[in-house]
């Protein structure tokens, strides 16, 4: 991974451990620093993607605030970030409404009959808590349905022809959330659309949320096209635009540091590690996809091809097949690359089985530090 010194965090890290580089975590947040400076736009960090907390005092002087999708991510970010807490979630039980009006700056709901039923304790908070809709423009720029929130008969957002009659009394925002891991085109086509149909709704509204999956700090990103979009919504509406990526302050930044345990054969030479794809890196089953390898390549590209997968009793406990210029042995590391977001806030205790250790690489001075350890009684305390 560029700029991160991998055999030095190999040497130093325990294994398992997430790491992440401090320096590459800076790079995107000045990145970030330079949107919101250029465009107006408040940048919040989406808490679904990255929640590693330790590192919300560095983050928090650069992002206004963090979005949460429950109680717990919102009580995480008012305790630990400080600033801007966003809510939202595709329904919400009376107990999580009293405590996020407690909790969150803005409040967003899914559907007319939500915002209605809560109407009463909501319209209490009103000129401190800020209540929005989330809206489905049904334009779909997702590859993968199943992180698609425009896919056909989707549950999330409030189509258009649902507003009819309907009244947006109370309502300070709208806000639209439709892509995943995109670069800029997406989005404009997602907002023309989006001005279509809602636009019409948008003078009477203090704010507009253009949601996640903007992959802002990765390498090709149209920064001056995003900028202009910004404004020109800013200027036309006379609203503020908030955008919550959560990747794109964690991409490129973390490590997954696994080692060999063991080779066995049949039919192939199988690696198994101490890293799950099942406990530690379940997007690599669920996307599906096929993490980066320090040093690993395709199949049949290099002399030693192995299948790489986790020690768990899950027959598909599997990472993927790669091969490498000499022979995996028990004792090797491994690096998995760009593994900070959407790996620590997914992982399980299936099986009992170790969790990474959470460590921060600072590449000014070439120390690792173990941000915090995992034991026995962190398996024993989510049962009962």
């Amino acid at each position: 991974m560029t700029g991160i010194d991998i055999d030095k965090i190999l040497e130093l890290a325990p294994s398992p451990a997430y790491v992440v580089d401090l320096g590459r975590l800076r790079h995107n947040l000045a990145i970030l620093d330079e949107v919101q400076r250029r465009s107006g736009a408040k940048i919040l960090m989406a808490l679904k993607a990255f929640t590693m907390w330790s590192l919300f005092p560095l983050i928090r002087e650069t992002l206004h605030g963090v979005c949460a999708s429950s109680p717990w991510e919102a009580r995480l970010g008012r305790e630990e970030f400080g600033r801007e807490v966003h809510s939202f979630a595709a329904a919400f039980k009376e107990s999580d409404v009293r405590e996020l009006l407690t909790l969150s700056n803005h409040l967003v709901f899914n559907s007319f009959a939500q915002l209605e039923r809560f109407r009463p304790l909501w319209e209490k908070e009103r000129g401190r808590v800020s209540v929005g809709l989330r809206v489905n423009p049904e334009h779909s720029e997702g590859h993968t349905a199943i992180y698609d929130p425009c896919a056909p008969n989707s549950r999330l957002g409030i189509p258009v022809r649902h507003f009819e009659g309907k009244s947006l009394e109370g309502v300070e925002g709208l806000h639209f959330h439709t892509l995943c891991e995109q670069l800029f085109e997406p989005l404009e086509r997602t907002a023309a659309v989006f001005e279509e149909k809602f636009g019409k709704l948008l003078p009477g509204m203090r704010w507009l949320n253009l949601g996640g999956g903007h992959h802002i700090t990765r390498e090709g990103y149209d920064i001056d096209a995003l900028v202009e979009l910004v404004r020109y919504f800013r200027e036309k509406y006379n609203v503020t635009v908030y955008l919550e990526p959560g990747e794109a302050i964690a991409i490129g930044t973390g490590i997954l540091v696994g080692e060999v345990l063991d080779v066995v054969e049949n039919g192939m030479e199988t690696a198994i590690l101490d890293v799950s794809a099942t406990c530690h890196m379940p997007d690599v089953l669920e996307m599906p996809y096929r993490p980066g390898i320090t040093g690993g390549f395709d199949p049949g590209v290099k002399a030693h091809t192995y299948r790489l997968g986790g020690p768990s009793c899950l027959a598909g406990d599997v990472i993927g097949d790669w091969s490498f210029e000499k022979p995996l042995t028990a004792g090797h590391r491994l690096c998995f690359e760009d593994m900070a977001h959407y790996t620590m806030v997914k992982t399980t205790t299936f099986n009992g089985i170790q969790h990474p250790a959470i460590c921060t690489y600072e590449p000014e001075t070439g120390e690792l530090k173990v941000v915090r350890r995992f034991g026995y009684e962190d398996f024993k305390s989510r049962l009962s």
